[in-house]
Order: structure tokens, then C-alpha cells, then sequence
């Protein structure tokens, strides 16, 4: 009977804590407890963290950790590129070790063999595609070509002048804090990338993506 009961209450907990980290700041929770959640949730823990560094170990860890929380976070980093062809590779290599020795078998042929590398290297080259190409970066000698050809509309896109950059920013463009460039029809930096997501490497996103 205590099985039950305590998927219960992990369930109830896990709702909890993702209603409040996704919902918290909706005006229906002003001054709830889920409020109060979503805050501690958001910065109250981090912060917390960075006061009991600095008592227990002084301003100096305090410093580090805040310029570690900078580079991963505010900066271009391989940390979580790294991350991914760490997983893909290992568990691809622990597939090889594990099941190749049953391949072929009564199931499979020999050509699961040959297709398994054929899939991870499609991905791999999506991969790197969208990682290391241009995502569309606007710059002054380029800037003419794109407004062109995103012109503003007035009502959602006014003519704007990218405050980092000095430059017209195109409709649709938005400059990334963390590349530090503006971006043709940005949608998001993507730290498992190390790159933008623009106009250039769209394609190559959603294709991975779908692969």
C-alpha cells in the first residue's frame, strides 16, 4: 500500500513544481505560493547559493562562480556540444560492444550493421552544419541586402536601430546577447549548437531535429 502512495506524492510534488516554474508568474498566482515557488525556483536558490559560497568560502568563490555562471551561460561555449557527442558517441560505442556480436541474427540482417553508421553519421553531419554555419549575421556592408529583402510592415516590424550593433535592424532580425551579432530572421541561440538559429541554418535545424 506505501508504493501507490508514494507515486501519489511524487506525482503531486512534480506537478507542483512544474506548474509553479512555468505558470508561477501568471496573475492568477500573484501572491500565491506558487508565486513564491516559481521565485525560488527562478533566482531565490541561486541566490541563496551565492551567499552561502561567499560565507563559507569568501568573495572570491563568490566571484568565481559567478564568472563560471557567465561563461556557461552568457558566453558561446562548447560545454553542451561537447556533452552531445559525448552521449552519441558513447552510446553508440557501447551498442557496438553490446548487440553488434548478435547481428546478423533470426531478426536482422547484416545491413542493420551498415545502416546504424549511415544514421549516426546523417546526424553528425547535421550536426555540425547547423553548429558551425553562418546563421545569417547582419552586418553594415550586408545590412542594405536584408532589408530589402525583409522589408518593415510597420505594424509588427518598424524600421529600428540595433543599439550593440549601430545598425538598421531588419524586420524579423534580432540581435543575440550571447553571439553579440544580429541575426536575419533570428528564432533562438541554441547552446547545444554554439550557434544562432537563423536564416541560413534553419533548414539544417529542423533536419536534425526531425532526424
Amino acid at each position: 500500500m506505501d508504493v501507490p502512495w508514494l507515486l501519489v506524492a511524487h506525482g503531486s510534488v512534480t506537478a507542483l513544481v512544474v506548474v509553479s516554474f512555468l505558470c508561477g508568474q501568471w496573475p492568477i498566482f500573484e501572491g500565491t505560493f506558487v508565486q513564491s515557488i516559481n521565485h525560488f525556483l527562478t533566482s531565490g536558490a541561486y541566490r541563496h547559493f551565492l551567499r552561502l559560497v561567499q560565507a563559507a568560502c569568501g568573495t572570491g568563490a563568490r566571484d568565481l562562480v559567478l564568472g563560471v555562471e557567465q561563461y556557461c551561460c552568457d558566453r558561446p561555449n562548447p560545454i553542451l556540444q561537447v556533452l552531445y557527442v559525448a552521449i552519441i558517441g558513447g552510446t553508440y560505442f557501447i551498442i557496438v560492444q553490446s548487440s553488434f556480436k548478435y547481428i546478423p541474427g533470426y531478426y536482422v540482417s547484416v545491413l542493420h550493421r551498415y545502416l546504424s553508421i549511415v544514421v549516426v553519421s546523417i546526424g553528425a553531419i547535421l550536426f555540425v552544419l547547423t553548429s558551425f554555419s553562418d546563421p545569417g549575421t547582419v552586418t553594415s556592408e550586408n545590412v542594405s541586402q536584408y532589408v530589402s529583402a525583409y522589408p518593415f510592415d510597420n505594424i509588427i516590424y518598424v524600421e529600428k536601430e540595433c543599439s550593440t550593433c549601430r545598425i538598421t535592424r531588419p524586420a524579423r532580425a534580432k540581435h543575440c546577447r550571447i553571439c553579440n551579432r544580429c541575426v536575419a530572421r533570428f528564432d533562438h541561440h541554441c547552446g547545444w549548437m554554439n550557434n544562432c538559429i537563423g536564416e541560413k541554418n534553419t533548414r539544417y535545424f529542423v533536419a536534425f531535429l526531425f532526424w
